[in-house]
């Protein structure tokens, strides 16, 4: 087994990877776009993407079938774990721990930390011993009641116009921007913008659900909030993962829109304490 830089090449295996240590079942536009964000990172950020193969896997040496990811990225100060999976039957031989030493080396220097952690047991031992705090997260699911929805004004459809407003947002809610995801986030799902004198937000939503969302103060985040729901599908099951007990306002939203609240996974925070108003990436922190 050798821990080397993630290539190109390397994004097919890693996504069946992943979904396999997920037992994930994919579609295959969901793989397409998992594959694209995997590319996504190489580019930006190709110090923090790496994999576990077996080297001496073919008849002359040649790097055989990838056994394990790690995929993290740096925004400004903020140090964001994206993909950690090792395959199940190479698990518990040290794999997972060489990957995830090699994804914060590339965080030196990052004042904070980030990742969102499914509940598997040695992965979060991993964490906790890296120094990050575990809080327990919760998920808004089901289908949204349309007839719940109220009218919501002064929330718009963004555009690349608003890269300014979404960085000062960042900045404000989190401590770092995602300007360098925004380009490709947006290709993927719709942003949305709400921007008052008394407090403005942006939020991202897909036909399943919304994937992120930042405010600066309670009252805009469920404006921002309320018009994503809007704007799933109807009668598509819905979700609203990530959110940690700091996010009641976003709780109270979803069950006003008939949405249920179950118990999710962790968030994981190093040197910082949840941001709110905000609903995390699972990518991009």
């Amino acid at each position: 087994m050798r821990i080397r830089p993630m290539r190109p090449e390397d994004a097919e295996a890693v996504e069946r990877l992943t979904a396999l240590a997920y037992d994930t079942d994919r579609s295959d536009d969901w793989r397409r776009r998992w594959c694209d964000r995997v590319r996504h990172l190489l580019t930006t950020d190709p110090g923090g993407c790496w994999v576990a193969d077996d080297a001496g896997y073919g008849p002359t040496g040649e790097a055989g079938p990838v056994i394990g990811v790690a995929i993290s990225l740096r925004r400004d100060l903020l140090w964001i774990l994206s993909a950690y999976a090792v395959h199940p039957r190479h698990q518990g031989q040290g794999i997972g721990t060489a990957l995830l030493d090699a994804a914060v080396g590339y965080g030196a220097g990052c004042l904070r930390g980030m990742l969102t952690a499914r509940p598997d047991p040695q992965a979060l031992r991993r964490y906790r011993r890296a120094g990050f705090t575990l809080y327990p997260t919760m998920r808004l699911t089901g289908v949204v009641d349309r007839s719940a929805l109220p009218a919501v004004d002064s929330v718009r459809a963004g555009t690349t116009a608003d890269a300014d407003l979404v960085d000062s947002v960042d900045r404000r809610v989190r401590g770092a921007t995602h300007r360098p995801d925004q380009a490709f986030v947006q290709e993927h799902s719709t942003l949305l913008v709400c921007d008052l004198l008394t407090g403005s937000g942006y939020a991202y939503v897909a036909d399943w659900g919304v994937t992120q969302l930042a405010a600066t103060n309670r009252a805009v985040a469920q404006r921002l909030l309320w018009e994503a729901l809007a704007r799933t599908a109807p009668g598509s099951p819905t979700d609203v993962r990530n959110l940690t007990s700091d996010q009641e306002w976003a709780v109270d939203v979803g069950l006003a829109a008939g949405l249920r609240v179950e118990q999710d996974a962790y968030l994981a925070l190093r040197h910082m304490r949840p941001p709110a108003p905000y609903v995390p990436s699972t990518a991009f922190g």
